[in-house]
């Protein structure tokens, strides 16, 4: 279980520095070209790309005994991903719990939650066994 739990911390620590970075292009170069929605269409691929080769690298280091182990490294970094969203949405940029629900059911915030959904799934695709992700 604490192979499950450093992967999952490792996972999401990595794709949520990125996201900061990518979060940072997004909103000053891309949202005034392609609004908020089709900023966050054009950052996904990226962000799911980098999960996809985050996941594999972990999964490969540090492999994980059942694909079951590698669902829950991916449904606790999918966990964090949520969790600190909402606390920076709270905390940093003085939203409320409502506000950052509200902005989640808006289009974008749908895309990029069903971004999130895929970056918890995607250990769970990358498990491969004893045979490298």
């Amino acid at each position: 279980m604490a192979r499950v739990i450093t992967n999952a911390l490792l996972y999401w620590a990595a794709i949520l520095a990125l996201g900061f970075v990518l979060g940072a292009v997004r909103l000053l170069v891309l949202v005034p070209h392609l609004g908020v929605a089709g900023a966050v269409a054009a950052e996904l691929p990226a962000m799911l790309g980098a999960s996809w080769l985050v996941a594999g690298a972990l999964l490969r280091r540090r492999p994980l005994p059942s694909h079951n182990a590698a669902l829950a490294m991916g449904a606790l970094a999918f966990a964090l991903l949520i969790a600190s969203e909402i606390g920076l949405a709270t905390q940093l940029f003085g939203a409320s719990l409502a506000g950052w629900a509200q902005g989640v059911a808006s289009p974008a915030g749908l895309l990029g939650l069903g971004g999130q959904v895929l970056f918890g799934a995607i250990p769970g695709w990358r498990w491969r066994g004893g045979r490298q992700p």
